[in-house]
Formats: structure tokens, sequence, C-alpha cells
């Protein structure tokens, strides 16, 4: 009877316990949300000699704005278009973790680092947002010659949401072109689970978060996926997967496959990082940095 009443008592606490650390979660998972609307508390930490030029328009709406992080000494530089993530309704162009080590690695090797804001969920839809990117992506190689950057040496990147909308832009010509932009050199991809939108939308990791940003159209699943749209006049891309998720490094795979058989170079590149690390650790001291960058250097002729 008393090991009967001591497990009864362990079933109460732990009944007690579980919607306690499902808030806890939920509460949790709200303050990052409401933190990534933030600009970050301080302006990045950047390298002797770099400058900031901030919220350059690309776009009527308040949303469509850039920063740019230049060199000490910019002659004919690369650039490098980095895509915030934030599930499609959160996020800002300046949030921890976006710029200071990117800029701390490639500001020092010649590099300029543009990073995007864009319209978001509710109002916008992922297609629309990817049209945006092009945008971005018109206005800086237009305006590359003042920052003695070179217009045709265009990388694109992104994390997470951002990923997904940087590939979408890289898939086929028909975004960037629509956009009035000439060809990027590339795309890092960082971490999206939704390469293979349908593929992710019939059992998605949270249903909340893809379901406000994909709804349940299917047509428009097909037009906001990666994999759907890939094309033999896709550019090249690097893939970057946190081999701790499920979805990801599969999703690489596939657009990989897919792309061979087309003639489009893409690689994928596993990492045993968190979904944030990968982001966040990109630019410090480490083979993952490196393995980014012997993929964009070659690229950047």
């Amino acid at each position: 009877m008393k090991t009967l009443f001591r497990a009864g008592l362990l079933a109460c606490a732990l009944f007690a316990v579980l919607p306690l650390a499902a808030q806890t979660f939920r509460e949790r998972l709200q303050e990052m949300r409401d933190a990534s609307r933030q600009p970050a508390a301080r302006a990045p930490t950047l390298p002797a000699g770099a400058r900031t030029v901030r919220d350059v328009s690309y776009g009527i709406d308040p949303r469509q704005r850039y920063d740019v992080y230049l060199p000490a000494q910019p002659h004919r530089a690369p650039v490098i278009l980095f895509v915030h993530g934030g599930g499609w309704a959160n996020g800002n162009k300046d949030n921890p973790g976006v710029v200071e080590n990117k800029a701390a690695y490639w500001l020092p090797k010649g590099y300029v680092l543009v990073s995007i804001n864009y319209r978001m969920r509710p109002d916008t839809a992922p297609i629309d947002q990817a049209r945006d990117v092009a945008r971005a992506l018109a206005d800086v190689q237009k305006r590359a010659p003042s920052w003695n950057a070179d217009a045709a040496n265009v990388m694109l990147m992104g994390h997470s949401a951002g990923a997904h909308l940087a590939a979408l832009v890289g898939a086929s010509s028909t975004m960037w072109r629509e956009a009035g932009a000439a060809r990027p050199r590339g795309v890092v991809s960082l971490d999206s689970g939704a390469l293979d939108v349908p593929q992710t939308m019939q059992k998605p990791p949270l249903p909340g978060i893809y379901d406000r940003a994909f709804g349940k159209d299917r047509d428009e699943w097909i037009a906001a996926s990666p994999y759907h749209q890939l094309s033999r006049d896709a550019v090249p891309m690097l893939f970057v997967c946190s081999s701790r998720r499920k979805d990801a490094c599969p999703q690489g795979r596939a657009m990989a496959e897919k792309a061979r058989a087309l003639g489009v170079t893409m690689e994928v590149l596993p990492e045993d990082l968190s979904h944030g690390e990968v982001n966040r650790l990109l630019g410090a001291p480490s083979a993952y940095t490196e393995a980014v960058a012997r993929f964009i250097a070659p690229r950047m002729r």
C-alpha cells in the first residue's frame, strides 16, 4: 500500500510539474520572439577601420531597409548579402548573432557585409518576402560602386527562414530577373528546414510557426519551395545543416541530388551545432568557418 501511495504522489507531482514546464517553455519561446523583434542593444563591434551605413532603403515600406558594413579600404570588394531568420514573422537585421562574427572574419579579408530587413508575416507571405530579398539584391548591385564594391560579386547568405528565402531566390532566375538584379554568385543556406515546403508541411516541426507562414494552399507551398522551383539556371549553393535536427540535412541532400541531375553545383555541410549556433558561430575561428569560406572564395571572381 505504501508503494502504491508513493507512486500516486509521484504521479500527482509529475502532472503538476508538466503543465508548469510547458508554460515555462512557451514563455521562454515568446520572450525569444519578442526579443527578435528588437534591434540589438548595442551596435556590433567591428574590425578596426570598418564603418557602417545604416538603413539604406530598397523599397517604400519602412521594413525594406539594409545596413552595410564596409571594410577599412574596400577595393572592388565582394559582397555577402545576409538574410536574418525569425520564423518569417520576427527578426531584425542587427539581432545578436547576425553580424559580429561574420564581420570580424570577412571584413578584414576585404568583403562588404550587407544585412537586410524585409516585410514579414502576418501581412507578407514567404514568396513575397523572397521577392524583397531579390529587390535588395538588385539595389545592392546598383549601389555597390559607391562603396568600392563589385556588383558582379554578390553572394546570398541566410539563416533559418532567411536561409529558405535566399535559397528560393537562388533556385531559378525568375525572382532575381523580375527584380532587375544580375545573377548572384551563389547561396549559403544556414540550417533551413523548409527547402521542400510541401514535405515540411506534411509534419511541420513547429506547426504554429509553419502554418502561419505557409498557410494551407499546396500550390502556394510549391511556389515558395526552393526544391520545386529548382531549375538548370539555379546558382551554386552550400547547405549548412545542424546534424542534431531530423529535417535540415536530408532536405539539403535532396536539393543537392536534384541539382546534380540538372548540372548545378550544390554541397551539404553537416555540423554538430545547434540551430542558433550554426548562425552565431559562423565567422568565429573554427573548421566550420573555414569550410564555408572555401565555398565562397572561389566563386568571387
